[in-house]
């Protein structure tokens, strides 16, 4: 096991680091920026295209029978999590930069995470059906709630909004490309499925091709004089008790009414996620270039933060399940 592994860091987020150091040393401008920001913009689309195929409509019908579970983990992502950000405000500017507040405003507004919610649920022996079905749903709701979420965020912060044209602009650039991918389903889903390491990485390029463009952009902006290292550590700390008091507030909901163990494990990785996958280049498309890069910074970090949370948590989950399924059979034999 390398010291990556033991330490639960993601290999995905040290290169996307590494994109960040390359956009503040070397930064796109002029016409090469111009064309950066075209291909993202197709990148952008060919992984919402990918998003669409990828999606199986038997896992989610599999799914869908569990309707408390589903309205728990939707309560969790788009009003726990909005309700908190919006509870954060009394930290601006004594302990958090209000521009940095902003981008935990943008976190708590996203849908759930996909891959990691139901990896982490599978692991630990939850509801994976249930968790495809969640976690879906949530990236699907997203790229038409997460819009009108932070519209409604940034007016109760700043009083000024665009909802109408941000949602315009997301199912132009999102929603679409998205459709027709699960539309192609039929013709492609085979392939998609048999190529799903390739798939993994075209995803993974367009996030990093999106945070080079954008931290460009916020480098010229000046962004580094605006956040420092006592700004970061407040994001990290942030975070962190962001991420406990839902993971918190989720488990004792899941066992207050009354669902099982592995029920209460999806609850709480599906309820306690926000996608990195969807945000970054959702964030391109809902903000001027100059704010991207500080409005997903921190959510870079909470991305980090819940996957090295959620690891530890799933392996102490996984050991309570093996223990009840143990005593299960003795009972029954």
């Amino acid at each position: 096991m390398s010291w990556l592994q033991r330490l639960k860091i993601d290999k995905f987020l040290l290169v996307m680091i590494v994109v960040v150091v390359i956009a503040s040393l070397f930064p796109c401008e002029g016409k090469v920026k111009t064309g950066f920001e075209y291909l993202t913009t197709a990148a952008i689309a060919l992984l919402f295209f990918m998003h669409g195929a990828k999606l199986s409509r038997e896992a989610i019908v599999a799914g869908m029978g569990h309707w408390r579970l589903h309205l728990v983990v939707f309560l969790s992502t788009f009003a726990l999590f909005p309700l908190l950000g919006l509870a954060m405000q009394f930290l601006t500017p004594t302990l958090l930069p209000s521009s940095l507040y902003m981008g935990f405003l943008y976190l708590c507004a996203l849908p759930a995470t996909v891959q990691s919610a139901i990896a982490f649920t599978s692991v630990a022996g939850g509801n994976v059906a249930a968790a495809v079905c969640s976690a879906s749903a949530s990236s699907i709701l997203g790229i038409f709630l997460s819009p009108v979420l932070v519209g409604a965020l940034m007016q109760a912060h700043q009083g000024e909004t665009d909802t109408l044209h941000a949602i315009g602009k997301i199912v132009l650039q999102l929603m679409l490309p998205f459709v027709l991918g699960h539309l192609s389903r039929p013709l492609i889903g085979r392939w998609v499925d048999r190529h799903k390491k390739l798939i993994s990485y075209t995803d993974r390029s367009s996030i990093l091709l999106v945070v080079y463009v954008a931290f460009s952009e916020a480098v010229v902006q000046g962004i580094w004089h605006q956040v420092d290292g006592l700004a970061l550590l407040s994001v990290l700390v942030c975070s962190l008790v962001l991420l406990a008091i839902v993971l918190v507030i989720n488990t004792w909901s899941a066992r207050l009414m009354g669902f099982n163990t592995a029920d209460e494990i999806t609850i709480v990785f599906c309820g306690s996620k926000k996608s990195l996958a969807n945000g970054v280049p959702m964030a391109n498309v809902l903000f001027p270039a100059s704010q991207v890069g500080m409005m997903v910074l921190p959510l870079m970090i909470f991305h980090q933060i819940q996957l090295m949370v959620c690891a530890v948590l799933a392996q102490r989950y996984a050991r309570r399940t093996a223990k009840e399924k143990r005593q299960a059979q003795t009972a029954a034999s």
